[in-house]
């Protein structure tokens, strides 16, 4: 097997496992730019995921083809209203936000499996009869060497994670909005002397949070799972909590995490097809975005600052 050919079987592989990581990972750019502390990535993502296949299963009859993408936008809707939850505790009720986030995470592991179990009478959905498929760029996947690589077997929502990245750094580092949300992220009493309002601008940042998740996980279950069970989101929150910090809270270099993830993750799916990693026991692939985030997270990629006000809820006037 030529090494274009491994090319063809791992890139594709990585860009598809890496959208949801993406977006949820943007999602937590928000919130902890301006200064809150989102651990509950985990559970908004999963809370999107459940939304995303409850509202494609009740749709897709009389919408086709169109339902996932419906759905997609539901579940992020539904996710920044589940998301208020968080932003209610840790900046209003100035509660621990790292507490308040595992909370989020137990909160809608329980909720959606209970509503699974009301609704379906059983721990699981069924399965989606339209998917977000892999597709080939019309044009560009017939391209030497790169179409197959880039542009075959890969669904449109890696490349709009990818766009929605790039989207994000804009707003973020290049617009008005985005330099008030990073002022209350890093001081926020400053931003409050500057007639910014504090308060409004992290929820804002949480709400967001949520539904980048909740894209992300609508995404993950309609295009890899194709339905709902208490496990369909195990772990690819955590993986983008890491890919944010890992990329040291920038959008660009979450994406450049993320990616890093997906490609990890995409090991564990094609790892039987190559060569050099056929012989190895598919538990280590399996493992190996796992351990990738245990040494980012323990600095091993280098220094990573956070916002310098986060996690500190802001009590105005005091310092």
């Amino acid at each position: 097997m030529s090494i274009l050919e491994i090319l063809a079987l791992i890139i594709p592989a990585a860009l598809y496992t890496a959208a949801p990581i993406i977006f949820t990972a943007l999602g937590g750019v928000f919130s902890e730019r301006s200064g809150v502390v989102n651990i509950g990535l985990e559970g908004l993502m999963l809370f999107g995921a459940f939304t995303g296949v409850i509202t494609t299963l009740t749709i897709q009859d009389s919408v086709g083809a169109a339902s996932p993408w419906v759905a997609i936008l539901v579940a992020a809707l539904a996710s920044g209203i589940f998301s208020l939850l968080h932003a209610v505790a840790s900046i209003t009720l100035r509660a621990d936000q790292t507490v308040s986030g595992v909370a989020i995470n137990f909160l809608a592991a329980g909720l959606s499996l209970f509503l699974i179990k009301k609704i379906y009478g059983k721990g699981q959905t069924d399965f989606v009869d339209f998917r977000i498929n892999k597709v080939d760029v019309p044009g560009l996947s017939d391209l030497p060497v790169i179409g197959d690589i880039f542009f075959s077997r890969i669904p449109y929502t890696s490349y709009i994670a990818i766009l929605a990245a790039i989207v994000v750094w804009y707003v973020i580092y290049k617009t008005p909005f985005g330099l008030r949300l990073r002022s209350v992220g890093e001081h926020p009493m400053a931003a409050d002397t500057m007639g910014i309002n504090v308060t409004r601008m992290r929820y804002i940042g949480v709400i967001l949070s949520g539904v980048f998740a909740g894209i992300g996980g609508a995404i993950y279950a309609l295009s890899i799972s194709g339905n709902f069970t208490g496990g369909t989101i195990s772990g690819q929150g955590f993986l983008a909590l890491a890919s944010m910090i890992f990329g040291k809270w920038h959008p660009l270099g979450a994406m450049g995490a993320a990616l890093f993830f997906g490609f990890a993750q995409s090991l564990s799916i094609t790892g039987a097809q190559i060569p050099f990693l056929k012989d190895i026991p598919s538990v280590f692939l399996i493992i190996a975005p796992y351990v990738l985030t245990i040494l980012a997270l323990t600095g091993f990629v280098g220094r990573a600052d956070a916002p310098k006000a986060i996690g500190i809820p802001y009590v105005k006037g005091k310092r």
